[in-house]
Protein backbone atom coordinates (compact mmCIF):
# COMPACT_ATOMS: atom_id res chain seq x y z
CA UNK A 1 0.00 0.00 0.00
CA UNK A 2 1.54 3.63 -1.05
CA UNK A 3 0.87 6.27 1.96
CA UNK A 4 1.50 9.79 1.44
CA UNK A 5 3.81 10.96 4.07
CA UNK A 6 3.79 14.68 4.98
CA UNK A 7 6.84 15.84 7.34
CA UNK A 8 6.60 19.57 9.17
CA UNK A 9 10.09 20.92 10.15
CA UNK A 10 9.93 22.32 13.46
CA UNK A 11 11.63 22.59 16.94
CA UNK A 12 11.47 20.64 20.12
CA UNK A 13 9.51 23.21 21.83
CA UNK A 14 6.29 23.06 19.18
CA UNK A 15 6.44 19.53 18.72
CA UNK A 16 3.61 18.29 21.31
CA UNK A 17 1.55 21.59 20.29
CA UNK A 18 2.03 20.83 16.90
CA UNK A 19 0.92 16.92 17.45
CA UNK A 20 -2.09 18.27 19.66
CA UNK A 21 -3.17 20.67 16.70
CA UNK A 22 -2.67 17.91 14.10
CA UNK A 23 -4.86 15.49 15.91
CA UNK A 24 -7.53 18.27 16.25
CA UNK A 25 -7.63 18.54 12.74
CA UNK A 26 -8.43 14.79 12.48
CA UNK A 27 -4.53 13.58 11.81
CA UNK A 28 -4.90 10.16 13.69
CA UNK A 29 -1.27 9.31 14.73
CA UNK A 30 2.01 11.34 14.06
CA UNK A 31 5.90 10.24 13.76
CA UNK A 32 8.16 12.83 16.05
CA UNK A 33 12.03 12.50 15.22
CA UNK A 34 14.52 14.85 17.19
CA UNK A 35 17.67 14.46 19.09
CA UNK A 36 15.98 14.72 22.88
CA UNK A 37 17.55 11.75 24.47
CA UNK A 38 15.50 9.15 26.19
CA UNK A 39 15.57 9.42 29.85
CA UNK A 40 15.40 6.76 32.43
CA UNK A 41 11.61 7.44 33.17
CA UNK A 42 11.00 7.39 29.29
CA UNK A 43 12.65 3.77 28.88
CA UNK A 44 11.67 2.12 32.37
CA UNK A 45 9.94 -0.54 31.91
CA UNK A 46 10.06 -0.55 28.43
CA UNK A 47 11.26 -3.65 25.51
CA UNK A 48 13.81 -1.45 23.09
CA UNK A 49 15.79 -3.39 21.38
CA UNK A 50 17.83 -0.64 19.32
CA UNK A 51 18.05 2.77 20.80
CA UNK A 52 19.47 4.78 17.65
CA UNK A 53 22.72 7.12 18.17
CA UNK A 54 21.45 10.54 16.92
CA UNK A 55 23.83 12.84 18.19
CA UNK A 56 23.43 15.97 20.63
CA UNK A 57 19.98 17.38 20.66
CA UNK A 58 19.64 20.76 18.46
CA UNK A 59 16.54 21.73 18.91
CA UNK A 60 14.64 20.59 16.15
CA UNK A 61 11.90 18.08 15.35
CA UNK A 62 10.37 16.64 12.18
CA UNK A 63 6.35 15.87 13.05
CA UNK A 64 5.49 13.27 10.50
CA UNK A 65 1.57 12.00 9.78
CA UNK A 66 0.56 9.57 6.57
CA UNK A 67 -2.21 9.76 5.00
CA UNK A 68 -3.88 7.20 2.36
CA UNK A 69 -5.46 8.98 -0.76
CA UNK A 70 -8.27 7.13 -2.58
CA UNK A 71 -11.24 8.24 -4.92
CA UNK A 72 -14.36 9.24 -3.12
CA UNK A 73 -16.05 5.67 -4.01
CA UNK A 74 -13.11 3.82 -2.99
CA UNK A 75 -13.64 5.73 0.41
CA UNK A 76 -17.17 5.70 0.90
CA UNK A 77 -17.34 2.03 -0.01
CA UNK A 78 -14.53 0.97 2.95
CA UNK A 79 -16.43 3.65 5.32
CA UNK A 80 -19.53 1.47 4.86
CA UNK A 81 -17.22 -1.67 5.35
CA UNK A 82 -15.87 -0.33 8.76
CA UNK A 83 -19.49 0.60 10.03
CA UNK A 84 -20.66 -2.93 9.35
CA UNK A 85 -17.75 -4.33 11.06
CA UNK A 86 -17.68 -2.18 13.69
CA UNK A 87 -21.42 -3.27 14.36
CA UNK A 88 -20.46 -6.87 14.47
CA UNK A 89 -19.30 -8.19 17.64
CA UNK A 90 -17.38 -11.85 16.15
CA UNK A 91 -15.64 -9.07 14.00
CA UNK A 92 -12.00 -8.09 15.50
CA UNK A 93 -12.20 -4.38 16.61
CA UNK A 94 -8.53 -3.82 13.98
CA UNK A 95 -11.21 -4.05 10.85
CA UNK A 96 -10.18 -5.83 7.40
CA UNK A 97 -10.97 -2.13 5.91
CA UNK A 98 -8.88 0.51 7.71
CA UNK A 99 -9.73 4.01 7.35
CA UNK A 100 -7.67 5.95 9.61
CA UNK A 101 -6.04 8.71 7.72
CA UNK A 102 -8.16 8.02 4.82
CA UNK A 103 -8.61 11.18 2.34
CA UNK A 104 -9.96 12.07 -1.09
CA UNK A 105 -7.71 14.32 -3.28
CA UNK A 106 -9.90 17.42 -2.41
CA UNK A 107 -10.12 16.22 1.07
CA UNK A 108 -6.11 16.45 1.38
CA UNK A 109 -6.30 20.05 -0.26
CA UNK A 110 -8.33 21.35 2.22
CA UNK A 111 -6.49 19.28 4.79
CA UNK A 112 -2.88 20.98 3.87
CA UNK A 113 -4.32 24.20 3.91
CA UNK A 114 -5.95 24.14 7.32
CA UNK A 115 -2.26 22.86 8.41
CA UNK A 116 -0.73 25.99 6.88
CA UNK A 117 -2.82 28.48 8.02
CA UNK A 118 -2.51 26.16 11.85
CA UNK A 119 1.32 27.25 11.38
CA UNK A 120 0.75 30.08 10.97
CA UNK A 121 -1.01 30.87 13.76
CA UNK A 122 0.90 28.95 16.28
CA UNK A 123 3.85 31.05 15.36
CA UNK A 124 2.13 34.17 17.34
CA UNK A 125 2.85 31.77 20.69
CA UNK A 126 5.50 29.56 20.34
CA UNK A 127 8.74 29.21 18.47
CA UNK A 128 7.49 26.44 15.29
CA UNK A 129 11.36 26.86 13.83
CA UNK A 130 11.28 26.48 10.04
CA UNK A 131 7.54 25.38 9.79
CA UNK A 132 7.75 24.26 6.82
CA UNK A 133 6.35 20.83 5.12
CA UNK A 134 7.56 18.44 2.62
CA UNK A 135 5.71 15.59 0.89
CA UNK A 136 7.28 11.87 0.08
CA UNK A 137 5.58 8.61 -0.87
CA UNK A 138 6.18 5.41 1.57
CA UNK A 139 5.00 2.08 1.41
CA UNK A 140 4.21 -0.18 4.15
CA UNK A 141 7.47 -2.42 3.95
CA UNK A 142 9.40 0.59 4.29
CA UNK A 143 7.62 1.46 8.12
CA UNK A 144 9.36 -2.91 8.31
CA UNK A 145 12.60 -2.32 7.04
CA UNK A 146 13.75 1.28 7.93
CA UNK A 147 14.86 0.09 11.90
CA UNK A 148 16.83 -2.31 9.82
CA UNK A 149 19.43 0.59 9.95
CA UNK A 150 20.30 0.67 13.98
CA UNK A 151 20.48 -3.32 13.99
CA UNK A 152 24.07 -4.17 13.71
CA UNK A 153 26.15 -7.51 14.74
CA UNK A 154 27.30 -7.90 18.79
CA UNK A 155 27.74 -10.14 21.06
CA UNK A 156 26.92 -12.07 24.01
CA UNK A 157 29.56 -14.04 25.84
CA UNK A 158 30.80 -16.28 23.56
CA UNK A 159 28.41 -15.94 20.88
CA UNK A 160 27.82 -13.47 17.55
CA UNK A 161 24.30 -12.41 17.09
CA UNK A 162 24.00 -10.34 14.17
CA UNK A 163 20.94 -9.68 11.37
CA UNK A 164 21.35 -11.53 8.43
CA UNK A 165 21.87 -8.64 5.95
CA UNK A 166 25.68 -8.03 7.81
CA UNK A 167 28.54 -9.77 7.20
CA UNK A 168 30.73 -10.63 10.25
CA UNK A 169 32.90 -8.49 11.40
CA UNK A 170 36.29 -8.89 11.48
CA UNK A 171 37.75 -10.26 14.25
CA UNK A 172 34.46 -12.13 15.14
CA UNK A 173 34.91 -15.38 12.81
CA UNK A 174 35.48 -17.72 15.58
CA UNK A 175 32.22 -16.92 17.62
CA UNK A 176 29.13 -19.02 17.66
CA UNK A 177 27.03 -17.41 15.36
CA UNK A 178 23.40 -16.48 15.25
CA UNK A 179 21.53 -14.87 12.17
CA UNK A 180 18.20 -13.21 13.28
CA UNK A 181 16.15 -11.24 11.10
CA UNK A 182 12.74 -10.24 13.33
CA UNK A 183 10.37 -9.73 10.87
CA UNK A 184 7.71 -8.34 12.21
CA UNK A 185 7.89 -10.61 15.08
CA UNK A 186 9.97 -9.63 18.52
CA UNK A 187 13.16 -10.14 19.28
CA UNK A 188 16.71 -8.60 17.66
CA UNK A 189 18.08 -9.96 20.64
CA UNK A 190 20.11 -6.59 21.66
CA UNK A 191 17.54 -6.10 24.58
CA UNK A 192 19.50 -6.78 28.00
CA UNK A 193 16.42 -9.46 28.91
CA UNK A 194 17.08 -11.75 25.96
CA UNK A 195 20.93 -11.27 26.70
CA UNK A 196 20.26 -12.79 30.37
CA UNK A 197 18.42 -15.63 29.18
CA UNK A 198 21.16 -16.76 26.61
CA UNK A 199 23.83 -16.13 29.35
CA UNK A 200 21.48 -18.75 31.35
CA UNK A 201 21.56 -21.27 28.22
CA UNK A 202 25.14 -20.83 27.84
CA UNK A 203 25.35 -21.43 31.65
CA UNK A 204 22.76 -24.49 31.80
CA UNK A 205 22.53 -26.02 28.72
CA UNK A 206 23.64 -29.68 28.00
CA UNK A 207 23.63 -31.41 24.70
CA UNK A 208 20.55 -32.54 23.62
CA UNK A 209 18.32 -31.10 25.71
CA UNK A 210 14.52 -30.35 25.10
CA UNK A 211 13.75 -26.88 25.29
CA UNK A 212 10.56 -24.96 25.59
CA UNK A 213 10.60 -21.29 24.64
CA UNK A 214 7.30 -19.58 26.07
CA UNK A 215 6.59 -16.32 23.70
CA UNK A 216 8.95 -17.21 21.26
CA UNK A 217 9.13 -13.99 18.75
CA UNK A 218 11.69 -14.61 16.54
CA UNK A 219 13.08 -17.45 17.71
CA UNK A 220 16.07 -15.89 18.96
CA UNK A 221 16.39 -18.17 22.35
CA UNK A 222 14.73 -21.46 20.65
CA UNK A 223 17.88 -20.96 17.98
CA UNK A 224 20.30 -20.40 20.73
CA UNK A 225 19.48 -23.52 22.24
CA UNK A 226 19.85 -25.09 19.17
CA UNK A 227 23.27 -23.94 18.34
CA UNK A 228 24.23 -24.51 21.90
CA UNK A 229 23.37 -28.29 21.53
CA UNK A 230 19.67 -28.34 22.23
CA UNK A 231 18.48 -31.94 20.93
CA UNK A 232 14.93 -30.28 19.55
CA UNK A 233 12.89 -26.64 20.58
CA UNK A 234 9.16 -26.24 21.24
CA UNK A 235 8.41 -22.75 21.26
CA UNK A 236 4.74 -21.25 21.42
CA UNK A 237 3.75 -17.95 20.76
CA UNK A 238 0.43 -15.81 20.79
CA UNK A 239 1.01 -14.15 17.62
CA UNK A 240 0.74 -15.95 14.36
CA UNK A 241 3.81 -13.84 12.68
CA UNK A 242 6.08 -15.87 15.26
CA UNK A 243 5.68 -18.75 12.79
CA UNK A 244 7.07 -17.13 9.41
CA UNK A 245 9.45 -15.44 11.72
CA UNK A 246 10.45 -18.71 13.58
CA UNK A 247 11.00 -20.42 9.84
CA UNK A 248 12.89 -17.59 8.05
CA UNK A 249 16.06 -17.39 11.21
CA UNK A 250 16.07 -21.65 11.26
CA UNK A 251 16.71 -21.15 7.58
CA UNK A 252 19.45 -18.53 7.72
CA UNK A 253 21.10 -20.47 10.33
CA UNK A 254 21.21 -23.71 8.71
CA UNK A 255 18.66 -25.93 11.37
CA UNK A 256 15.93 -28.07 10.13
CA UNK A 257 12.48 -27.04 10.52
CA UNK A 258 12.17 -30.12 12.42
CA UNK A 259 14.52 -29.43 15.01
CA UNK A 260 11.95 -26.28 16.20
CA UNK A 261 8.33 -26.68 16.29
CA UNK A 262 6.17 -23.52 16.99
CA UNK A 263 2.33 -23.67 18.59
CA UNK A 264 0.11 -20.74 18.38
CA UNK A 265 -1.43 -20.53 21.87
CA UNK A 266 -1.51 -19.67 25.60
CA UNK A 267 0.66 -21.71 28.50
CA UNK A 268 -1.19 -20.13 31.07
CA UNK A 269 -4.68 -21.95 31.98
CA UNK A 270 -4.64 -24.09 28.92
CA UNK A 271 -4.60 -27.37 29.17
CA UNK A 272 -5.01 -28.61 25.73
CA UNK A 273 -2.41 -26.42 24.57
CA UNK A 274 -0.09 -27.48 27.49
CA UNK A 275 -0.74 -31.35 26.55
CA UNK A 276 0.52 -30.76 22.70
CA UNK A 277 3.93 -29.13 24.42
CA UNK A 278 4.02 -32.66 26.37
CA UNK A 279 4.26 -33.00 29.74
CA UNK A 280 7.22 -33.56 31.92
CA UNK A 281 9.37 -33.64 28.63
CA UNK A 282 11.95 -30.43 29.30
CA UNK A 283 14.81 -29.68 30.22
CA UNK A 284 14.66 -26.26 29.88
CA UNK A 285 11.76 -23.95 29.35
CA UNK A 286 13.07 -20.31 28.75
CA UNK A 287 10.26 -17.90 28.99
CA UNK A 288 11.36 -13.82 28.07
CA UNK A 289 7.96 -12.05 28.48
CA UNK A 290 7.01 -9.54 31.51
CA UNK A 291 6.93 -9.90 35.12
CA UNK A 292 2.99 -10.25 35.86
CA UNK A 293 3.06 -13.32 32.74
CA UNK A 294 6.01 -14.55 34.88
CA UNK A 295 4.39 -14.77 37.46
CA UNK A 296 1.45 -16.51 36.59
CA UNK A 297 3.56 -19.03 34.48
CA UNK A 298 5.05 -20.19 37.84
CA UNK A 299 1.82 -21.85 38.67
CA UNK A 300 1.66 -23.20 35.06
CA UNK A 301 5.78 -24.30 33.83
CA UNK A 302 5.84 -26.83 36.55
CA UNK A 303 4.26 -29.82 35.09
CA UNK A 304 5.94 -29.11 31.78
CA UNK A 305 9.70 -29.74 33.42
CA UNK A 306 11.38 -32.56 34.04
CA UNK A 307 12.68 -33.43 37.63
CA UNK A 308 15.72 -31.13 38.53
CA UNK A 309 14.90 -28.82 35.07
CA UNK A 310 15.51 -25.34 34.99
CA UNK A 311 13.08 -22.59 34.56
CA UNK A 312 14.88 -19.15 33.04
CA UNK A 313 12.69 -16.19 33.44
CA UNK A 314 13.13 -12.79 32.31
CA UNK A 315 11.78 -9.35 30.77
CA UNK A 316 10.87 -8.10 34.48
CA UNK A 317 11.36 -4.76 35.57
CA UNK A 318 13.75 -4.59 38.70
CA UNK A 319 10.52 -2.66 40.31
CA UNK A 320 8.67 -6.28 40.01
CA UNK A 321 11.57 -8.30 40.86
CA UNK A 322 10.03 -8.63 44.37
CA UNK A 323 6.48 -9.85 42.72
CA UNK A 324 8.42 -12.63 40.53
CA UNK A 325 10.31 -13.81 43.78
CA UNK A 326 7.52 -14.12 45.98
CA UNK A 327 5.28 -16.15 43.11
CA UNK A 328 8.52 -18.55 42.99
CA UNK A 329 8.68 -18.83 46.74
CA UNK A 330 4.52 -19.76 46.62
CA UNK A 331 5.36 -22.30 44.71
CA UNK A 332 8.38 -23.37 46.71
CA UNK A 333 7.27 -27.67 46.63
CA UNK A 334 7.78 -26.99 43.08
CA UNK A 335 10.51 -24.92 42.49
CA UNK A 336 14.35 -23.72 43.80
CA UNK A 337 15.39 -20.23 42.66
CA UNK A 338 19.28 -21.01 41.23
CA UNK A 339 20.02 -17.22 40.16
CA UNK A 340 19.08 -13.21 40.14
CA UNK A 341 20.63 -11.72 37.95
CA UNK A 342 20.93 -8.04 36.42
CA UNK A 343 21.50 -6.26 33.49
CA UNK A 344 20.40 -2.58 33.91
CA UNK A 345 17.12 -2.09 35.00
CA UNK A 346 15.92 -5.93 34.21
CA UNK A 347 15.80 -8.72 35.81
CA UNK A 348 17.06 -12.60 35.23
CA UNK A 349 14.93 -15.36 37.71
CA UNK A 350 16.63 -18.71 37.42
CA UNK A 351 15.12 -21.67 38.92
CA UNK A 352 15.36 -25.08 38.91
CA UNK A 353 12.07 -27.93 39.84
CA UNK A 354 12.11 -30.24 42.51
Amino acid sequence: MIWKKFTIHTTTEAEDILSANLADLGIEGVEILDKVPLSDADTKGMFIDILPDLGPDDGKADVSFYVEVTDPKTKRERLENAAREAADPAVDSSYTYAVSNLYTEAELKELLCKIRDMLTEMQRYVNVGEGTMESSDTEDKDWINNWKSFFHPFTVGNILIKPTWEEVPTGDEDKLQIDIDPGTAFGTGMHETTQLCIRQLQKYMADGDEVADIGTGSGILGITALKLGAGHVYGTDLDEEAVPAVHNNLKANHLPESAFDMLVGNVIGDEAVKDKLGRGKYDIVAANILAPVIVLLTGEVGPLLKSGGIFITSGIISDREADVLDAFRSHDDIFEILEVNHQGEWVNVTARKR
